[in-house]
């Protein structure tokens, strides 16, 4: 389904679905990339292809770990809960030469395999709804998923994710996959969004 011609293009973006893969477009008066996120059914802590992979899920920032994917990323390996916890009593991890605060916006990778890490990364103001207001920060979202675009790019790594901030966290799919689009698609050669099968 096309939304909008692509040459008619200002600040518009041009949506393009198929079975499992989403076709962006976007403008900025200058500039036209074309982005493409690859939707797969199963499970994003196993994740597909080659090479070294990044798993991405966004936790909260009052150090709550116990609902949603996290389970799943704990069944499989207990360290990036681990790390987690530790990083929200201590304030600050210590990780590639950086002492990186535990806060909204921030990305702790934790490596679990020879070839794969977890990204711990703080998108989500506490764990509750408050005044109409979901725990889904965007802004935070973005500015990790930027930060994690540059490990995995220095990692030449491939990165998965569930529909992270679109669960629990209560934020609009719609909203989240564009900025997934726009941090990542539009700089990493792979990224892939799992959904399990139903």
């Amino acid at each position: 389904m096309i939304c909008h011609d692509p040459a008619d293009l200002t600040d518009l973006w041009v949506v393009k679905r198929e079975i499992f893969n989403a076709t962006y477009v976007v403008s900025d008066k200058q500039t036209k990339m074309l982005m493409e996120i690859n939707y797969v059914t199963g499970d994003a802590t196993v994740p597909q292809g080659e090479g070294v992979k990044i798993i991405a899920h966004v936790c909260n920032d009052i150090g709550g770990w116990g609902r949603g994917f996290v389970l799943a990323v704990s069944k499989r390996w207990p360290q990036p809960e681990r790390d987690y916890r530790d990083w929200h009593r201590q304030t600050y991890w210590s990780q590639d030469d950086e002492s990186i605060p535990f806060s909204l916006g921030k990305v702790q990778l934790v490596k679990i395999t020879s070839d794969t890490h977890v990204a711990n990364m703080i998108g989500q103001h506490g764990t509750t709804w408050k005044n109409g207001v979901p725990p889904v920060r965007y802004g935070a979202i973005r500015e990790a998923l930027r930060t994690l675009s540059t490990k995995a790019i220095r990692l030449n790594a491939s990165v998965h994710m569930p529909r992270i901030g679109a669960g629990l966290a209560g934020g609009e799919w719609k909203e989240i996959e564009r900025i997934i689009a726009e941090e990542l698609c539009s700089k990493l050669n792979s990224v892939s969004v799992y959904d399990l099968p139903k």
